[in-house]
């Protein structure tokens, strides 16, 4: 029965681990609040345990979405950091809040996914 139990909780965890999560970045050309997130975070991000939960798609706002992106409503603010998992959007960030700000925003929409448990030890 425990090997069992094991197999199937190895399963589970391949399939949770198969799904692809991103990280959308919706900027536009001229964008304060961009350029400031691409100076503060845009070099560290990709090297961050979030980032390599959810890498990052930088994406312009006024472009159409890649194909496969399905968001629950369309992008009015720039920058916008859309969470998706398989193209589904989970949940976003409009604006750019600050550094500080930002990484706690991040964190909880990671948690709420159930994504945290998987780059944070847990206390």
């Amino acid at each position: 029965m425990r090997l069992l139990m094991l197999v199937i909780s190895l399963l589970w965890a391949g399939l949770a681990a198969s799904a692809e999560t991103r990280l959308v970045m919706a900027e536009a050309e001229g964008c304060m609040w961009c350029e400031r997130w691409e100076a503060q975070i845009g070099p560290i991000y990709p090297k961050t345990p979030e980032g390599k939960t959810a890498p990052l798609m930088m994406v312009n706002a006024r472009a159409p979405l890649p194909e496969g992106i399905t968001l629950k409503r369309p992008i009015v603010y720039t920058p916008t950091f859309i969470l998706t998992v398989d193209g589904q959007e989970i949940e976003r960030i409009e604006g750019y809040p600050g550094e500080d700000f930002f990484w706690g925003l991040l964190g909880m929409m990671l948690k709420q996914a159930g994504l945290l448990s998987s780059i944070l030890p847990s206390s």
